[in-house]
């Protein structure tokens, strides 16, 4: 049975996961962005926490946790690269290694970029993954310690993951995303039924996340950058991939 998944809004933009598997009733959390929403949350289901599961350690991702651990007593796991940086881990992470909840193991894939020590976490069994602010909503994070080529060799990684795969990311930047995405590929016609589904779950009150690796290869640029298509559009045709990821990236940051 696959882990069930509770997706929730935290801070101005950000959001959190529960993985709840119902046989065990073993519940993980992916970061930790604020105490009181994610409490509420475990609260409202009758939930014991027993992991908390961090992606990299920038503060909107780590300033609950300890606050967190207190009141619930959960491990806390993240990358052995940037255990200096997160609140003490119970677990020291690398690439490869399994978490477990319940009968599913987790597998942990590095993806630096955003920070050295980004780290996603993939359930393949219920067709999830984690990945904060590498692989976002339509759009990648800025390069804050990593390079173009270190994010592009990430993204790789995850777009190689089955494309039936649901997408938790880290931000709701999508309006902003999507409309970037529509200033290079106008006629991209899944984009253009991306950015109508948008405004009807805007206008319905509902979250837009997760997302499905599916429609990411076909609308988001951070993953196109490969493409033909892609390549003209920022006037790079012949350019190596990395080089025109940069470019889209550049861009991104100054739109």
């Amino acid at each position: 049975m696959a882990l069930e998944l509770v997706t929730i809004p935290c801070l101005a933009d950000n959001f959190a996961f529960l993985l709840h598997d119902a046989g065990s009733g073993e519940t993980a959390l992916i970061d930790a962005p604020e105490a009181g929403p994610i409490l509420a949350a475990l609260k409202a289901r009758g939930w014991s926490l027993h992991q908390i599961l961090i992606t990299h350690h920038h503060a909107d991702h780590i300033q609950a946790v300890d606050e967190i651990r207190a009141a619930t007593g959960a491990q806390v796991l993240g990358a052995e690269a940037d255990r200096h940086r997160l609140p003490a881990p119970d677990r020291a992470l690398r690439e490869g290694d399994r978490v477990q909840i319940g009968p599913e193991e987790g597998v942990v894939i590095d993806v630096p970029g955003h920070t050295l020590g980004h780290i996603a976490f993939h359930f393949p069994q219920s067709k999830m993954v984690f990945t904060a602010d590498s692989l976002m909503a339509a759009g990648c994070g800025r390069l804050f310690e990593g390079s173009a080529d270190q994010m592009w060799h990430s993204l790789q990684k995850l777009a190689a993951l089955p494309p039936e795969t649901l997408i938790g990311s880290g931000h709701d930047y999508l309006d902003g995303n999507l409309r970037f995405a529509a200033s290079l590929e106008p006629d991209n016609p899944a984009l253009i039924l991306r950015i109508e589904g948008l405004e009807r779950l805007r206008r319905e009150g509902r979250l837009p996340m997760p997302s499905t690796l599916a429609e990411e290869l076909a609308t988001n640029p951070f993953l196109r950058a490969h493409l033909a298509g892609m390549k003209a559009a920022v006037g790079m045709p012949d350019a190596p991939d990395a080089l025109v990821f940069a470019e889209i990236r550049a861009r991104k940051d100054r739109f």
